[in-house]
């Protein structure tokens, strides 16, 4: 059984005591001059905060495309990138870089080690997702492909899990943790729709859906038979 606890676009994985974030695309407001109320950095740090007071884990871990830009880190991302290390650091957190295909430039902005994969204390292994990781797991924390998924018309990120996906271990695909990158919806999706080689059959997958207002985490049967019942 997976012992996980899903919050707000990310997940917390007791057993090794770490929170796990993917997809946060700094700078993608600068590059497309989106207008955000909160303001990309604060929306992004203080989000992460949230997670680190509620869980106080031993790491974070940073799953790939940290960064937006592929040829350029400007001083704004360098100084948001540095923000998110800090809010670490104040909740005695390790920070933990993965590099994403997005991360080309981002020893620019992060000057200490990135990791093309990362194993956790109980030795899942978290990397970006978009190629075949060269470690080996019972479990593969990735991002990349941004899910999300549409009930009675409203949209939401979800947590993918899915048993024995890949190479017979279990898979967990996080959504974007930043909310301006756009998501893909999942509902209709077959293995080949997904970008992330770790996809070999999409239909095991289960969405599972954070409800805030509740206070709960709300698990949808797999793909293959949710395609049906949408």
């Amino acid at each position: 059984m997976l012992s996980v606890a899903v919050r707000d676009r990310a997940v917390y994985l007791p057993e090794a005591d770490t929170v796990v974030v993917a997809d946060l695309h700094v700078g993608r407001a600068e590059a497309s001059d989106v207008s955000f109320p909160l303001g990309e950095r604060a929306d992004l740090s203080q989000r992460l905060d949230a997670l680190c007071e509620e869980f106080e884990p031993a790491e974070v871990v940073f799953a790939g495309d940290v960064v937006h830009r592929f040829d350029h880190v400007s001083s704004r991302v360098s100084e948001t990138v540095e923000s998110l290390v800090e809010t670490c650091r104040d909740a005695g957190s390790r920070p933990v870089f993965v590099a994403g295909n997005h991360d080309t430039v981002l020893a620019d902005a992060w000057p200490g080690d990135i990791h093309d994969e990362y194993r956790l204390s109980d030795d899942t292994l978290v990397s970006h997702g978009h190629r075949h990781p060269n470690g080996s797991s019972h479990l593969h924390v990735i991002g990349h492909d941004h899910p999300t998924i549409t009930i009675d018309g409203r949209t939401r990120p979800c947590v993918l899990y899915g048993p024995d996906a890949y190479r017979g271990a279990d898979v967990l695909i996080l959504p974007s943790f930043t909310r301006l990158a756009g998501g893909v919806e999942v509902n209709q999706m077959r293995a080949s729709d997904f970008q992330s080689p770790l996809v070999e059959g999409a239909g095991v997958f289960r969405p599972l859906v954070r409800d805030e207002d509740a206070g709960e985490t709300l698990t949808f049967p797999p793909l293959q038979k949710l395609r049906r019942m949408l």
